[in-house]
């Protein structure tokens, strides 16, 4: 039986690392001076703060970058409150505040677009023989501000946006310290022009304790017109804080 799910293992393994690499190979914009052309990179952590039986709260920040050291791209924080319904199971309410400069080298065309985020999000996982797979959806009320475009200093262009997402996730052990982890997460807009985008993600991490990871990994960022390859660090730092709290 060990040799038999060793074997589909290997193929699952083999099959999904394939298409993922494949398609992270794929060029589609031409212009030799775009940020898109550009192996960029994404700073991440993560971290789920548990506080209660019930309730733990989510930390994050990422410091995304259109080179792997320079031109900054994007600034998100994001924080909620996670209800666990059970072991399998967790809701969240929560807020985010996003900072972009969308330009790249010397050809600035818009002032930075700030942006507050509200959202609600479900969180379902399950266990096939050693695969650990995570469905997330996710609603997002989204109140962008931009101004200040050169060519017309007077316009504004601050607008409210409405967007579902939902990702699929699986995570596969190597052994007690090792993992892969790979997802693939369709973003929908919920006015004009229904596809917003997609992500097709795949790691390789490593359990440095109980409670936190590292995730090495690479991402292709697809848009309608345009697609972003992205190499990307991920740090998850979990604690228990319960006994933090009781005392």
């Amino acid at each position: 039986m060990k040799k038999v799910t060793f074997s589909f293992r290997m193929l699952l393994l083999t099959v999904l690392g394939g298409a993922f690499f494949c398609s992270a190979q794929e060029e589609s914009v031409p212009e030799p001076i775009l940020g898109e052309n550009e192996r960029g990179i994404w700073y991440m952590y993560f971290g789920m703060n548990r506080v209660s039986e019930r309730w733990s709260i989510h930390t994050e920040a990422q410091f995304r970058y259109f080179e792997t050291s320079d031109n900054f791209n994007q600034l998100l924080l994001r924080t909620g409150g996670n209800y666990h319904i059970n072991n399998n199971a967790i809701a969240t309410l929560g807020y985010a505040f996003i900072e972009t400069d969308p330009t790249f080298l010397e050809s600035p065309s818009r002032a930075n677009l700030k942006e507050h985020r509200i959202f609600q999000q479900f969180i379902l996982t399950n266990k096939v023989w050693e695969f650990l797979f995570e469905h997330r959806y996710r609603l997002e009320q989204r109140f962008i501000s931009q101004t200040n475009v050169l060519s017309n200093p007077e316009q504004d262009l601050s607008r409210t946006e409405h967007r579902a997402r939902y990702r699929l996730q699986m995570m596969v052990p190597l052994t007690k310290t090792l993992f892969l982890n790979f997802y693939d997460e369709l973003f929908i807009n919920l006015q004009d022009n229904l596809f917003d985008q997609n992500r097709l993600y795949g790691a390789f991490g490593i359990h440095i304790t109980k409670n936190s990871s590292v995730q090495f990994g690479y991402l292709r960022n697809q848009f309608t017109d345009t697609v972003f390859n992205r190499w990307q660090i991920g740090l998850f730092f979990n604690p228990d804080l319960r006994g933090v709290f009781k005392g």
